[in-house]
């Protein structure tokens, strides 16, 4: 067969998004992407613009920025239409982020003239028919989806092809994991950047047979060694002795393949990475223009040549040493990353903060947690270790979230890596000393709390806190409760964010000097809860003592508003009254109370994200 002729050009975003409309063919999978490969895209996007931005540039200045490399998609046209032979995940993906950039800059309120012109990315006008400039025609449900984000419009994806529930998972993950740092006079910069500078590599054919042709050439044959691959080579070659290197060779597939199962990208060369920069890496590159890269960064670049030039620092010079690295130590800390990776799935009171973590993309927590244990700990002592780091993460995101600090990967790394290098093999008593010290040392408490409110693009900050608040006081109490239920958007009545005032200003005018002080205080974090979107279709309308009689009915922080909750509950009481949590009943709920209500959830936060939770870990038996 007559291989075709490969013409790739170069396009950006902006570009290629410009180039007419993007059809999804029959043959082709849904839209598959995950939560890791959306966090991994912003990652790289934010870091790479981090470094040019400069809060002293104009705009004008970004045309001289970098620019960014992501990938190549392979396209056929037919009758006008470009059909996506490879590359429908990032094509969408790249769509969804311009819709949220799109709502952001509408949110955060920038003036027209300083907005980027984006819609025209995202969907164009044909004599009056308006239509996305990607679709998958056998999807009826593709559009509407869409479209409502576009609008920034609830949808519900229940009943919904997988790919439109992928598609709502996906840009509510980039709600979650789009930086905070870029949420101000930067965001135009970004956009810009992003549109004109990150650029793909587009392989267009004219008819399909082509077009497979150079997609099958591309992907089967000639195929490189990935950095897993090339790092077990040189371990391996290391090793003189034949049987010891089967041996390693067996092991060493085994556990690679338990790695590679816990998601379906590159979950092993994550572990790696994580494991050099915690116990090896040594520097970390100054985040500006012209800094060459340092072992931070080459761990995740070039691991396997990284490796190569520092083995002996770690004391790998002769045969058996590669051996005792890939028989003890890899296998050691492998599997202690799968066990991470695995509390970070599923709930476990044990391994809660991990999990508490992982829902706030907080990646970094397991290098962290890895360079606190050592080689010789027993399992107790790494029990211990894991708990103690990750509840010292727990507090910091929950203090950093109270004081709308950011949690932006490209904005913590620096601290990060230099906490790892601080608790790099420390015993169990440094570790909880410095872990203690640091907690100590952080300029952030709850006071903030007082001043928290719902925003646009706050909103799962907010219901996150709502759900650990309820958790918290449900589980102290004796109750059932389910976390993951609170935080879930995928069972049948999830739970949404409630405003015990209804938004009628009539109501409370006599509070309020006028609508947008009302409107205000109505935001605020005391004046919210988590309640069933069934709760809310039927009463969230109605005035509040006509609500009251039913929050009875629902989870305990609703219930503790009704006067009922404080008799013959002896539970709830007893837990109130030793932690001096100040509970009461609100016949009313006016401007007052609402600042009570404020001040009571600040105070259940400082209970929940007590630092005395370290030395309680290390009582523990």
């Amino acid at each position: 067969m007559i291989e075709p002729e490969i013409n790739p050009k170069t396009k950006t975003i902006k570009q290629l998004l410009s180039d007419g409309k993007y059809s999804i063919d029959y043959y082709q999978r849904g839209y598959k992407w995950e939560e890791d490969h959306i966090q991994e895209l912003i990652d790289d996007l934010d870091s790479n613009f981090e470094l040019y931005y400069d809060k002293t540039h104009e705009r004008k200045n970004v045309e001289n920025y970098g620019r960014y490399f992501l990938g190549t998609i392979i396209l056929t046209k037919e009758g006008g239409i470009n059909y996506i032979i490879d590359g429908q995940q990032r094509l969408t993906s790249f769509t969804l982020l311009l819709i949220y950039l799109r709502n952001l800059q509408n949110e955060l309120g920038i003036v027209e003239d300083d907005k980027v012109d984006i819609k025209r990315l995202i969907y164009s006008v044909a004599f009056g028919d308006k239509s996305y400039n990607i679709k998958d025609p056998y999807d009826p449900d593709w559009e509407g989806c869409i479209a409502a984000l576009y609008h920034n419009r609830d949808y519900d994806p229940i009943g919904k092809s997988e790919s439109v529930k992928n598609i709502i998972d996906r840009y509510h993950d980039i709600e979650k994991l789009f930086p905070d740092s870029r949420k101000d006079e930067s965001l135009p910069y970004f956009i810009d950047w992003y549109l004109g500078k990150v650029e793909i590599v587009q392989i267009m054919t004219y008819s399909k047979d082509e077009a497979y042709t150079i997609f099958e050439t591309t992907n089967d044959r000639g195929l490189r060694l990935n950095q897993t691959e090339m790092l077990k080579g040189y371990l391996l070659t290391k090793i003189d002795n034949e049987k010891d290197r089967e041996e390693s060779n067996k092991f060493w597939k085994r556990r690679i393949q338990k790695l590679k199962e816990l998601d379906n990208k590159d979950s092993d060369l994550k572990f790696f990475h994580a494991w050099f920069r915690a116990k090896y890496a040594q520097t970390i590159r100054i985040g500006k223009k012209g800094e060459t890269n340092k072992d931070f960064e080459r761990i995740a670049s070039e691991s396997h040549k990284w490796v190569r030039e520092n083995d002996g620092k770690w004391g790998l010079k002769k045969s058996n040493n590669y051996k005792e690295f890939i028989m003890k130590n890899f296998d050691k800390f492998s599997q202690i990353y799968l066990d991470l990776r695995n509390y970070a799935e599923i709930f476990r009171e044990k391994y809660e903060f991990i999990y508490y973590n992982a829902l706030n993309h907080f990646t970094l927590q397991y290098p962290l947690i890895l360079a606190s244990i050592k080689l010789t700990d027993d399992i107790e002592t790494i029990e211990k270790k894991i708990q103690i780091v990750s509840a010292y993460i727990d507090i910091l995101i929950a203090r950093r979230m109270a004081n709308r600090r950011t949690l932006a990967y490209s904005s913590i790394k620096y601290t990060m890596f230099n906490l790892m290098k601080e608790i790099r093999d420390l015993s169990l008593i440094e570790l909880a000393d410095e872990i203690k010290k640091k907690i100590d040392d952080m300029d952030e408490n709850f006071d903030e709390i007082l001043n928290f409110s719902l925003r646009n693009r706050n909103k799962f900050k907010v219901r996150y806190l709502l759900a650990r608040i309820t958790y918290c006081i449900e589980k102290e109490t004796g109750l059932i409760s389910n976390f993951k239920d609170y935080i879930s958007y995928k069972i049948k009545d999830p739970f949404e964010i409630e405003h015990i005032w209804a938004n009628k200003y009539e109501r409370y005018k006599d509070d309020f000097s006028n609508e947008r002080e009302f409107e205000e205080y109505r935001d605020r974090l005391g004046g919210l809860l988590l309640l069933p979107k069934s709760f809310n279709q039927s009463y969230g309308k109605d005035p509040y003592k006509n609500k009251l009689v039913h929050y009875f009915s629902q989870n305990l922080l609703a219930k503790s508003l009704h006067e009922r909750c404080y008799e013959r509950n002896p539970s709830f009481l007893k837990f109130k009254n030793r932690n001096a949590i100040p509970f009461r009943a609100h016949p009313q709920f006016k401007k007052l109370d609402l600042d009570i209500r404020q001040k009571l959830y600040r105070k259940i936060c400082e209970y929940i994200w007590d630092p005395s939770r370290i030395d309680k870990i290390l009582a523990d038996k």
